[in-house]
């Protein structure tokens, strides 16, 4: 058998053993540990613990559970009801003020927390029955905080291009910034749409006839400007070269618990567990993928699998377009069955040098893989922002939300395409803040 039939064997037994529902990590694991017993004998297990260790031993993944900490402090306040709030206030006399308020709620939400199912529950528990009173349908409501919720995996700081930068040794902070114009456009395309529907079927535009003064604008700004200093002051020790990821993390997290116990009155400290207990379950989720996922490479590059499909795509006389669409059509696929962190350290470290040998850039691509596991939040089987608003919405069947988020997935689909086809969507930004980069 040839390392291209290994490799689709490799495949096939992977997806299979993900069908059962077993978690990734195991499952990753699992299909590791089989065929290096098959195809190198039980010696080669003498290095899966060390390779499986050696795949945390890396100093850039403390700024994850550093990331979530921030995160998980943010999302156990009510800073994002107070974010809810705040637009609301500043945007109830623009027609549609209701809707682009809690899309940019999402965004902003999803920038602080880098949660996707935080920011469903957060700003749909909310935002959700306030649609529906105001008479948007139940599609339109649930279909855009699910959508809103993915921005939190594009709009820096965010936990999957971290994992990206660390599997393929690109930069972090170029990485960050290069999110930046891309979630605004994602964003602006999510509003334009929603905007659209309720116009083109009708729906009243206004918040009702609640009157907010400019006191009762400015008096909530307090509670959430620190928390949008905190983005700003990461990204710029970042670009900057002030701080690497980690220490920025660790900063943000701190400065955020202190933030919270301060301005939203958090003394319990059964409420500080449950925010370090929500951290460490996620951290360890991930870092468990990681981990497997490490041992995984290993075993598809001794088992020369790696080497052997670069070879052969290297080979191919295809169009770089082509085989561009190729990798997107992929990426939309895996994203359908399984999470973000998952497909990207299993796909990336094989597919960057691919992309870079056609003439594509990095940090671009990074950009572009994203938006592609956005799809895939939103999109069944696994589609878990579908499930989260369906449980804090239990009177919205789960298809109702499904055909609701459908014109959102369009949406991804043009930013894709105009990420393609002007990718300085990506690549002007850190390239004018941290200059050009060699790869």
């Amino acid at each position: 058998m040839g390392p291209l039939e290994l490799g689709l064997l490799v495949a096939v037994v992977l997806i299979l053993v993900l069908l059962t529902g077993a978690p990734v990590a195991f499952s990753l694991g699992a299909v590791s540990i089989l065929f290096l017993l098959i195809f190198e004998g039980p010696g080669s297990m003498s290095i899966v613990a060390e390779t499986l260790f050696g795949g945390l031993n890396e100093f850039a993944l403390l700024s994850i559970p550093m990331f979530i900490l921030m995160g998980a402090a943010v999302a156990s306040s009510r800073a994002g009801s107070d974010l809810y709030e705040a637009l609301e206030r500043w945007f109830y006399k623009v027609p549609g003020g209701l809707i682009i308020s809690n899309l940019g709620a999402c965004s902003i939400f999803a920038a602080l927390s880098g949660s996707s199912p935080a920011t469903c529950a957060a700003i749909g528990k909310m935002g959700i029955p306030e649609m529906q009173k105001r008479g948007y349908p139940s599609s339109l409501a649930t279909g855009a905080i699910a959508a809103g919720g993915t921005l939190g995996i594009l709009i820096p700081p965010s936990i999957t291009m971290i994992v990206y930068g660390i599997a393929t040794e690109t930069s972090i902070g170029r990485l960050f910034i290069a999110g930046i114009i891309p979630g605004i456009m994602l964003t602006a395309l999510f509003m334009a749409w929603s905007l659209y529907y309720a116009k083109r079927n009708g729906f009243d535009f206004k918040l009702g006839d609640t009157v907010y003064s400019w006191r009762d604008k400015l008096v909530i700004l307090p509670k959430i400007l620190p928390f949008l200093i905190i983005i700003a002051l990461i990204l710029y020790a970042l670009y900057g070269g002030i701080a690497t990821p980690s220490e920025a993390a660790g900063v943000g997290a701190f400065i955020c618990i202190g933030l919270v116990v301060l301005i939203y009155k958090m003394w319990n400290m059964r409420e500080h567990w449950e925010i370090l207990r929500s951290a460490m379950r996620e951290s360890v989720m991930i870092m468990m993928i990681i981990g497997a996922a490490a041992l995984f490479s290993y075993m598809m590059s001794s088992l020369y699998i790696t080497q052997s499909l670069a070879e052969w795509i290297a080979t191919l006389n295809v169009n770089p377009w082509v085989l561009l669409l190729s990798v997107n059509v992929f990426l939309l696929v895996a994203g359908l069955f399984l999470p973000p962190v998952a497909v990207i350290l299993m796909t990336a470290p094989t597919l960057v040098p691919i992309v870079e040998t056609i003439g594509f850039d990095p940090i671009w691509f990074g950009v572009m893989l994203t938006l592609n596991m956005e799809i895939g939040l939103i999109t069944p089987p696994v589609g878990l922002n579908l499930y989260v608003i369906n449980s804090i919405a239990p009177d919205v069947k789960l298809p109702t939300i499904l055909w609701g988020a459908l014109p959102f997935m369009v949406c991804m689909l043009i930013g894709i395409l105009l990420l393609i086809l002007f990718p300085g969507l990506a690549t002007w930004l850190p390239d004018a803040l941290m200059g050009t980069a060699q790869y």
